[in-house]
């Protein structure tokens, strides 16, 4: 089967089960397979109650709500990919924009290496650089960076070696829901501060950002997508 039809039906796929467990669908999903590399994202999601809740200033109970959610769409997802792919999935990473009613998920079908991000594109360690500056004022400096261009609007970004001792332990201790939502707050804003010179380097402005992180093997990533 050709990829498009691939992506075509495993937006559509996604977007029933979403529908089916929120109530209400997304507007759109959009898929892209690359590789071992399956990359997700919705658009105009948000039921009435989450609106309701939004409104009030109550961000946290729709994240923590959707979390909780994700646990069970999680097997769901990942029991489809597996059967339409013939492969177990490695990694799933989700994260939401709110605000923007939009969504994002991250499947890896083997683990990460990051020959999967290996192609070049214009300004690519240019923006490595302007990563690494963003990441080493909310934690560290990677380690490595890693990025690939997954389609001409979507942009994957690997950051290794990033959890500062303080993190390491709340993760030893069972805290990593807290830190995802704290860490998800401070990158975002962090990213606003570089996003300018980011937008500047890819040559284009960003329309959606997702990060979500692999605290097993202390990887983050970034999705950008470009407008």
């Amino acid at each position: 089967m050709e990829t498009l039809s691939m992506e075509k039906e495993m937006g559509g796929f996604i977007g029933r089960l979403l529908r089916e467990n929120f109530g209400r669908g997304p507007g759109s999903v959009q898929c892209v397979i690359a590789d071992t590399l399956i990359v997700v994202h919705i658009t105009n999601f948000m039921s009435p109650m989450e609106k309701s809740l939004m409104e009030r200033d109550h961000a946290v109970y729709v994240q923590k709500t959707r979390d909780l959610l994700m646990e069970k769409l999680m097997i769901d997802m990942n029991l489809y990919i597996e059967q339409y792919f013939a492969t177990p999935v490695h990694d799933f990473y989700y994260d939401w924009n709110l605000e923007a009613q939009s969504g994002a998920f991250l499947f890896l079908l083997s683990p990460f290496n990051h020959t999967l991000l290996s192609k070049e594109y214009r300004n690519k360690e240019k923006l490595h650089t302007e990563i690494s500056l963003f990441s080493a004022e909310v934690q560290k400096k990677p380690d490595k960076v890693y990025s690939q261009m997954l389609s001409p609007s979507t942009l994957l970004i690997a950051r290794a070696g990033i959890l500062v001792p303080i993190e390491k332990e709340l993760i030893l201790f069972d805290f990593e829901e807290t830190l995802r939502i704290s860490k998800r707050s401070l990158e975002k804003k962090a990213l606003e501060k570089h996003m300018p010179k980011i937008e500047y380097l890819l040559e284009a402005p960003i329309k959606d950002c997702f990060v979500d992180w692999d605290y097993q093997n202390d990887i983050g990533y970034t999705l950008f997508y470009l407008g």
